[in-house]
């Protein structure tokens, strides 16, 4: 029965209130089971579209999977590589397009997989060499051309009607780095190597990296260019009273061989250009640092200040301090300390490709490992550095 036919058949019979009341009865128990009834195919509705979604997370989580190891490919080829000398997936990663321009081993070797890359890259930052506050540069070629304007162009005031005098000719130097070979040969036996537990990339990054980071400190001071780079001692050097381009100036100590008061540290600062001054560093071996943290001013204070917070560098009359232990020692006539702008003065190019050929035959029953990369650098603004000289004159 409806409400409609309750509520008419009882409107004859009883008053029109509990017509009213009956009629509300009925209209409440009609709702309530069309309630029921739409909530229920709610439900159902619910229920498949969980299935759904489950389904869809269950079919994904595989895609998801890969796309996180996209990365791993190169990686386990070159694990595999290393252990066993097996390049078929370096190889295949090649065909396929998938890695970095995989050179086969005819060529030199396979290149390095990105996580040992960045490894090696990150210990060569971080060592105590001329790179960590030189200017580093990527290059795909064989060499860096660097262009030094070092000439005063001219510039003055100007009306509408005076006339205006015309701007020097500038000076470019052309300076040219060429990139050299870089090479470190770390064995290992292959019973280690067969070992899953050991870690087959961090050992070699490791042996890599100590290798190139001790070659690398000692050639950007004091290589003489020939298949290395240039270091800045190599470079011809004068009395800065003299400079000229194309030498390195140096303030002599006015002692042979040692240095007893902190005026020659004072002159070798301001030697440098104002322009450069602001970021300058000083370069000089624990040896050196030793003598020069005991000297002190003419007010009896001392001019070496030790860094306030851990990993912070000492101060030198408040410049950084580089401990560079391919400086020379203090002698006569040794230039034991640099100081200068190096991110403007010295420049290390270099190819960001690392290399590594496995050689199972050359020193049995022990695999070498012969790793390669090319770097070059020189001096590339000559009015960014100076030198101390352990010099009368």
């Amino acid at each position: 029965m409806t409400t409609t036919e309750s509520s008419s058949r009882v409107g004859e019979d009883v008053s029109p209130a509990q017509a009213l009341n009956a009629a509300i009865a009925g209209f409440m128990s009609d709702f309530k089971d069309f309630s029921h009834g739409v909530n229920a195919k709610l439900q159902k509705q619910d229920d498949r579209m969980n299935k759904l979604d489950r389904k869809t997370m269950m079919n994904a989580r595989p895609a998801l999977a890969a796309a996180a190891a996209e990365d791993a490919p190169h990686q386990k080829a070159f694990a595999a590589y290393l252990r066993s000398g097996d390049d078929d997936g370096l190889r295949g990663l090649e065909l396929e397009g998938k890695a970095l321009n995989t050179s086969v081993a005819a060529d030199g070797g396979y290149l390095v997989d990105p996580q040992t890359a960045a490894t090696i890259q990150s210990t060569l930052s971080s060592t105590a060499s001329i790179r960590s506050i030189a200017n580093v540069v990527n290059v795909d070629a064989t060499s860096y051309d660097v262009l030094v304007d070092h000439s005063e162009l001219g510039a003055g005031w100007a009306t509408e009607t005076s006339a205006v005098t015309e701007t020097d000719t500038p000076q470019i130097e052309r300076i040219s780095i060429p990139l050299h070979e870089l090479s470190a040969l770390p064995k290992a036996s292959q019973r280690l190597l067969d070992d899953s537990a050991f870690d087959i990339e961090g050992w070699l990054a490791g042996r890599i990296a100590d290798k190139f980071a001790r070659s690398e400190a000692n050639a950007f001071v004091s290589g003489d260019g020939v298949d290395k780079p240039t270091g800045m001692l190599t470079y011809p050097t004068v009395d800065n009273d003299t400079w000229t381009w194309g030498n390195i100036g140096y303030v002599p100590s006015g002692t042979a061989g040692g240095i007893t008061r902190a005026d020659p540290i004072v002159d070798l600062v301001y030697a440098l250009g104002a322009e450069y001054r602001s970021n300058g560093t000083f370069v000089m071996n624990s040896k050196t640092a030793g003598t020069v943290r005991k000297l002190k001013d003419n007010d009896g204070r001392f001019v070496w200040v030790d860094g306030l917070a851990v990993g912070e560098p000492a101060r030198l009359m408040g410049y950084r301090v580089l401990i560079a232990e391919d400086m020379p020692d203090i002698d006569d006539d040794a230039m034991a300390i640099a100081f200068g702008d190096f991110s403007a003065g010295y420049t290390v190019a270099e190819r960001p490709d690392l290399r590594v050929l496995r050689d199972p035959f050359s020193a049995k029953p022990h695999v070498l490992f012969y790793a390669t990369k090319r770097v070059g650098g020189a001096v590339s603004d000559f009015a960014a550095i100076k030198l101390l000289k352990f010099a009368v004159s």
